[in-house]
């Protein structure tokens, strides 16, 4: 099991979905994930693509203007 990190803090829509599917596709099942982004949309649009593409959010945080995921690769 790896764990990678994402910085996606300065993009906007659709840029941290679009990136952070790209990183998903790249991974093991089992390994994690972790993005961090500035853009607000990316609260609804990360939690909708974790939802869409079968993995697992496990967490997500905010730290004034950084909304933190970690998601975990699920089969396939």
């Amino acid at each position: 099991m790896t764990e990678t990190r994402l910085d996606l803090r300065g993009l906007v829509c659709p840029l941290p979905a679009l990136k952070t599917r790209k990183a998903l596709q790249r991974l093991e099942p089992g390994d994690l994930l972790q993005v961090e982004c500035t853009d607000p949309k990316a609260a609804v649009d990360i939690p909708h693509l974790v939802e869409e593409t079968g993995d697992l959010l496990q967490e997500q945080t905010s730290d004034g203007d950084t909304i933190t995921f970690v998601i975990r690769r699920q089969g396939g």
